[in-house]
């Protein structure tokens, strides 16, 4: 069974930058897209970047030009490194990786912005 683990959450002030991880503990195959979600107290599950597996990438509106997903195939390992950020960035992040037939989550990592 493959599991995703979430690293790089915690505190940060207004502004600053973290960087999170999503480690896969095994090999996925026939994935179509990786992405990164957040879900804030009392607020549904919403999505901030996806990266499909021909490469393209979007951001939600709320991130642009803020954040920036990537991937590292041979570490199995996928980022979101986060700049600029700002108290609405607070929420549990989490990661995920589907398929056709597959449909993954990490267990979520903690971000909160605040002074």
């Amino acid at each position: 069974q493959v599991q995703l683990v979430e690293s790089g959450g915690g505190l940060v002030q207004p502004g600053g930058s973290l960087r999170l991880s999503c480690a896969a503990s095994g090999s996925i195959f026939n994935i179509n897209a990786m992405g990164w979600y957040r879900q804030a107290p009392g607020k549904q599950r919403e999505l901030v970047a996806t990266i499909t597996s021909g490469g393209s990438i979007s951001y939600a509106d709320s991130v642009k030009g803020r954040f920036t997903i990537s991937r590292d195939n041979a570490k199995n390992t996928m980022y979101l490194q986060m700049n600029s950020l700002k108290p609405e960035d607070t929420a549990v992040y989490y990661c995920n990786v589907r398929g056709v037939v597959f449909n993954f989550w990490g267990q979520g990592t903690q971000v909160t912005v605040s002074s």
